[in-house]
């Protein structure tokens, strides 16, 4: 079984001067180009999600909204989301690409992969856009395999530097899926949710586990909740399959964010996962884009998480380490494991 990439560029859905541009997906392809890996793994064609898939993790007055935005004219749903006129068309071909992968791979018919697409998703809730997200496709992602009864558990883990409020919200009382978030959290930034005691309401209690990390955080403190509390949990879960949103705007270099990962610190995250996936669900594992706003940072590290996937041991860090010292997460570490892991 090989490793597959599905990548869905969509040039047509792009501003000028917005941080969230094609020029993001385009720069890793070219590097991936460049690198040789496009013709070392398997490429899956594009394709379109169904008013039906998205409408399982969506309210229909969302796809209204934003399909009458894009027909109206508009240029933007919110102060930080825009849209084009291909926006609504581009957005569901993001989520049905991530869509298929998963279940190619929940198939058997690829061992793992990677979903290079945007308009990114984990902001994008049940009713709702915004932060630059238009469809949840991790969660249409999750949705299709289990649907097609390829996976009961999914694990989703988040390590985008920013919360992902909306793969929370359409899981937050669905106790078939673990989400899992890794992101930065104070006062003033986006979107201000993700805190300690978001865990699940009703049956799902436990079944959100949020992550809030200081600014500085880097791979010391990753890691280490990595192996404390997210593989402890993901054993206890037993999933069927693990979805990743990966967003490389956790990296020192992103203009967008204060974090402290390096390139090598996102490799060590991705082998980590590899590892997991093996362990508990026969390898099948997907990555999905988020966030990366700096592109050397976010093809360098698309590239070795493809590298680690496809089982190399490669890793390009020319970025070199962070320029600042981390702070000390000790007690927010006691407090999570008293929280989720000591019952």
């Amino acid at each position: 079984m090989n490793t597959l990439l599905t990548s869905v560029p969509a040039e047509l859905h792009t501003l000028t001067g917005h941080p969230e541009n094609a020029g993001r997906t385009l720069t890793v392809v070219d590097l991936l180009e460049r690198k040789g890996i496009v013709d070392q793994i398997s490429l899956l064609h594009p394709r379109l999600a169904s008013i039906e898939q998205l409408e399982r993790v969506h309210r229909p007055t969302l796809l209204r909204l934003i399909k009458e935005a894009v027909q109206q004219g508009q240029p933007r749903l919110d102060a930080d989301t825009y849209i084009t006129p291909d926006s609504f068309r581009l957005a569901r071909l993001a989520a049905g690409s991530t869509a298929a992968a998963a279940e190619a791979i929940a198939r058997g018919d690829y061992r793992n992969g990677f979903a290079l697409v945007r308009p990114p998703g984990h902001h994008a809730e049940r009713a709702s856009a915004g932060g630059f997200c238009l469809f949840n496709n991790i969660a249409v992602a999750a949705r299709q395999v289990q649907m097609l009864g390829l996976a009961n558990k999914v694990l989703i883990l988040d390590y985008d530097v920013h919360h992902g409020n909306g793969t929370q919200d359409i899981f937050y009382d669905d106790p078939s899926v673990l989400f899992v978030s890794l992101h930065m959290y104070h006062q003033f930034f986006y979107p201000g949710t993700g805190g300690l005691t978001e865990t699940g309401h009703g049956s799902a209690a436990g079944t959100t586990v949020n992550v809030p990390l200081q600014p500085g955080a880097g791979d010391t403190w990753y890691l280490r909740i990595m192996e404390t509390i997210v593989h402890p949990l993901a054993r206890q879960f037993g999933p069927d399959m693990i979805l990743a949103s990966s967003g490389f705007d956790a990296h020192w270099s992103d203009p967008l964010a204060a974090a402290n990962l390096t390139l090598k610190g996102y490799d060590a995250i991705g082998r980590q996962l590899i590892e997991l996936a093996d362990e508990l669900c026969e390898g099948r594992l997907l990555f999905v884009l988020e966030g990366g706003y700096q592109p050397d940072a976010l093809s360098l590290g698309v590239l070795n998480t493809l590298y680690a996937l496809m089982g190399t041991d490669q890793v390009e860090d020319p970025l070199g380490p962070a320029p600042q010292a981390e702070p000390d997460l000790s007690s927010l570490l006691e407090r999570l494991q008293r929280l989720h892991l000591s019952k």
